[in-house]
């Protein structure tokens, strides 16, 4: 079965940070939008959260006919996905709930829509289980701000077809994004797995009492951060082996490899640790809101998109190489 590649309304179940950075991203790409969400408020905090975002999707430049007015909230899943060409789904990352919700959404769909999933680390072929033809379902893993960072992760499960998987990547590219296309089921995927090792040695950095959460913050972001917001890790490395590349890096750093540097298991998260954390980045975050923290985040990630893309066109390169 061909499945829609080209979409003219965009399906959103899930309006948190995920999913209102779904429909950012949809309507600043021309879109209609429908979205739907059972929690109390969850219209009025989603046009709050889009309205936030708009600024900086204003700054990147809109499709014609983008507009936040083709944003349309229901009641209903089957209502949400009756008529979208495409379905997004990012509610809570709870099995049980994407069976059920992924049961509901695909009886209502149309049967050749994508139907993709926000999760960042359930395995699709557990959750689509219950669904309707199951070979157009897919995860479509993106990153916080959805509206702004274009790399999304799409798997597929043991009954996806190669034709959704490549469906999906078409519609995912045509909303400015940088589809990376996951060969196998693993748990956390790709990027989620990298971050989560950080993550558990930042933790234990901050219960050993070797540094604040701002200190190392400050590590990444003056050091390996910037590298890797245009290099990334491997070819960061390559550079840091000489003209003889990664073979002499490997050789000369290899050893340390069997060094005790890293805990990896994570820390046990005690009410302490958990204290100091939350300490730490209250700290970090002063007086300013989210909100404005957001804004802030957002302008200086344009920016440093928009750097990478000119270094890049200045050396011959485009910008998703």
């Amino acid at each position: 079965m061909p499945f829609i590649s080209t979409i003219n309304t965009f399906a959103a179940l899930g309006s948190g940070v995920i999913g209102s950075g779904w429909v950012a991203r949809a309507l600043a790409h021309g879109l209609d939008v429908v979205a739907w969400d059972p929690a109390p408020g969850a219209e009025r905090a989603l046009r709050q959260r889009i309205a936030n975002a708009w600024p900086a999707l204003e700054k990147q430049g809109l499709a014609p006919g983008a507009a936040q007015s083709r944003l349309t909230f229901v009641d209903t899943v089957e209502a949400c996905v009756r008529d979208a060409d495409f379905i997004q789904e990012s509610a809570p990352e709870r099995l049980e709930l994407k069976l059920d919700l992924h049961a509901r959404i695909s009886a209502a769909a149309k049967p050749d829509a994508i139907i993709a999933s926000s999760t960042s680390g359930l395995l699709p072929s557990e959750f689509y289980e219950s669904a309707t033809h199951p070979e157009r379902c897919v995860v479509g893993h993106p990153f916080n701000p959805v509206y702004l960072l274009p790399l999304v992760e799409v798997v597929g499960g043991r009954h996806t077809a190669p034709e959704a998987i490549e469906a999906a990547k078409t519609v995912y590219t045509a909303l400015g994004m940088r589809p990376l296309h996951v060969r196998k089921e693993v748990p956390g995927f790709i990027a989620d797995r990298l971050l989560e090792a950080l993550w558990r040695e930042a933790l234990h950095l901050v219960n050993d009492g070797v540094a604040s959460t701002g200190e190392i913050d400050d590590a990444i972001r003056f050091g390996a951060g910037l590298r890797w917001s245009f290099m990334g890790t491997f070819l960061t490395y390559t550079l840091a082996g000489g003209d003889a590349g990664m073979r002499h890096f490997m050789q000369q750093f290899g050893p340390a490899l069997q060094l005790p540097w890293t805990y990896l298991p994570a820390p046990e998260l005690t009410e302490r640790l958990i204290d100091d954390v939350v300490d730490g980045t209250s700290a970090q975050l002063g007086e300013r809101s989210i909100a404005a923290l957001e804004r802030y985040r957002d302008d200086t990630l344009l920016a440093v998109l928009d750097a990478v893309k000119t270094s890049k066109a200045k050396h011959g390169l485009a910008f998703d190489e």
